[in-house]
């Protein structure tokens, strides 16, 4: 008994003495590191740093409206020091001008542990830049176009389920209808493959979106704060059921194409290429052979497989999220919905229906659309990490190797002095003279420089259909008695809203 009393004592104060010294470790040394580059920091707290409000959507935002007088603003992950990035001449520098000294998100990506993280938005360094070249074929202006008639017929099926639930008088859960629009596109031009979600909502291919995107605050702030711990603990980030279904598809799909000679205008299609003969067939209207066709290493299997899941997720998701806060906008401001409605009618009138050059003159359709993802841009914060050491140009101030970067997209977004009256819905913001006269990097719903979003042509063209097809029959109110004040979910990489958004659809008369 004495014996074990004494053990326990031992322990305990070993404990105490290695929690001790930890603590005057961070004071000093980790605590100290902005302080000592010349930078101003928020006084951190141990062991966390400055992330005691775990991931929450308003957290960067709240940062960078409280301290956006400093250009630049140090904190502490945990124990690791990033630098976020306030001021929009140095985040043009982070993201373009020296983009060689940016050019990776700093995310986790380990095909060997978790194969679907070889994907674009994940990968670094050579990896990624030969992948961008072999990919940015696939969704030049011309093949968006190929795609048209698919994203069109998918419109049309929800119009259909629209028209059935004005008819029933039944308010719908916006993000779960226009997630089923979302992913009976992205499975149809990805996999080439129908759902039909509209009449089975529980399809598998939903589930498994669904899990893949799950809110999971810890282990999502570790992909992006703390990614070296899936290397050390040889765990994925992804699910390994997600990796598992997906992985089964593809290859299904694409051997059931290869046996059945079967070609499809499709983003598969494109993939198929890639892993045939290492390049992208130029559009049937090009006049010069893209640098990626001088690539003659074919893209493997599993890379393939990764780009398709990617692609998936992204459209699923970021899509469906853009149209929601849309039509809630939409619903509360009646005079903007009746401008937007008449400028579809029209337009579609003068065409004789619904066709890609019809819908790119929807001018204030771009404006509207603009204006949502400048006020609920999908991802809060842009990330980067220093590739090699850089004096900022107009500062003092130099950047180690390995230092994470961040940039507040969301604060940005919401800043009084550069969009007055932040919290206003006004398409009007996005007109070509009030665009001309505000900084070109204070406006980043997809991203700038090299690793803008490489999809983003194909997102804007599925929420454009999908709010066409909305509004060009039906109108979008609030539902009576409902909260219109919407609180934003944590844990979870995109901007949603707890419980979601409902909304009833009527007919016009």
């Amino acid at each position: 008994m004495m014996l074990q009393a004494w053990f326990v004592s031992e322990i305990l104060g070993a404990t105490i003495l290695l929690i001790a010294g930890l603590y005057i470790y961070y004071k000093l040394y980790v605590f100290t590191f902005w302080h000592k580059k010349g930078v101003f920091s928020i006084e951190p707290t141990f062991p966390t740093g400055n992330i005691t409000p775990l991931l929450t959507v308003d957290f960067f935002k709240d940062l960078y409206t409280q301290h956006k007088n400093h250009r630049l603003l140090g904190i502490y992950m945990l124990y690791k020091p990033h630098l976020m990035v306030n001021d929009p001449n140095l985040i043009r520098e982070v993201l373009a001008k020296e983009f060689t000294s940016f050019h990776d998100r700093g995310i986790f990506s380990n095909p060997e542990i978790d194969p679907l993280s070889a994907n674009l938005f994940q990968l670094a360094g050579k990896r990624w830049r030969t992948l961008r070249v072999k990919l940015t074929p696939t969704f030049t202006s011309g093949k968006i176009k190929q795609m048209f008639p698919i994203l069109k017929e998918t419109g049309v099926a929800l119009a259909k389920y629209l028209e059935r639930k004005a008819q029933l008088k039944e308010p719908i859960d916006v993000k779960e209808t226009f997630g089923m629009y979302s992913l009976d596109n992205i499975m149809s031009v990805a996999f080439g493959i129908t759902c039909d979600s509209f009449t089975n909502p529980d399809n598998e291919f939903r589930y498994w979106g669904n899990k893949a995107l799950e809110p999971l605050p810890i282990r999502n702030s570790l992909l992006l704060w703390a990614p070296q711990v899936f290397n050390i603990l040889s765990i994925p980030y992804t699910n390994r059921g997600v990796t598992k279904f997906f992985s089964n598809v593809f290859n299904e799909t694409v051997e059931y194409r290869k046996s059945n000679n079967i070609t499809r205008k499709d983003f598969l299609n494109q993939l198929m290429q890639l892993m045939q003969n290492g390049y992208v067939d130029p559009d049937d209207d090009a006049t010069d052979v893209h640098e990626s066709k001088m690539a003659d290493n074919k893209l493997p299997s599993l890379e393939a497989c990764a780009q398709a899941y990617v692609f998936y997720l992204a459209g699923f998701e970021t899509s469906s999220t853009t149209v929601t806060f849309c039509l809630y906008e939409l619903a509360q401001h009646q005079d903007i919905q009746d401008k937007l409605q008449n400028e579809i009618r029209t337009v579609i009138e003068q065409h004789g229906e619904l066709t890609y050059n019809a819908m790119n003159d929807m001018t204030y359709l771009h404006k509207v659309i603009s204006e949502t993802m400048r006020k609920y841009p999908v991802l809060a914060v842009l990330t980067r990490t220093c590739t090699k050491e850089i004096k900022l140009d107009t500062t003092d101030v130099t950047v180690p190797l390995g230092t994470p970067i961040v940039i507040p997209v969301f604060g940005l977004h919401r800043d009084p002095s550069i969009y007055p009256d932040p919290d206003k819905f006004d398409p009007e913001r996005f007109s070509e003279e009030n665009i001309k006269a505000r900084h070109p990097y204070v406006y980043l719903p997809f991203g700038e420089g090299p690793r803008i979003c490489i999809g983003l042509r194909f997102g804007l063209i599925q929420v454009k259909i999908a709010i066409i097809n909305t509004l060009l029959n039906h109108r979008v109110k609030p539902v009576p008695d409902k909260p219109t004040r919407m609180k934003f979910e944590s844990g979870s990489f995109v901007i949603s809203v707890e419980g979601g958004i409902h909304l009833l659809v009527e007919p016009i008369q």
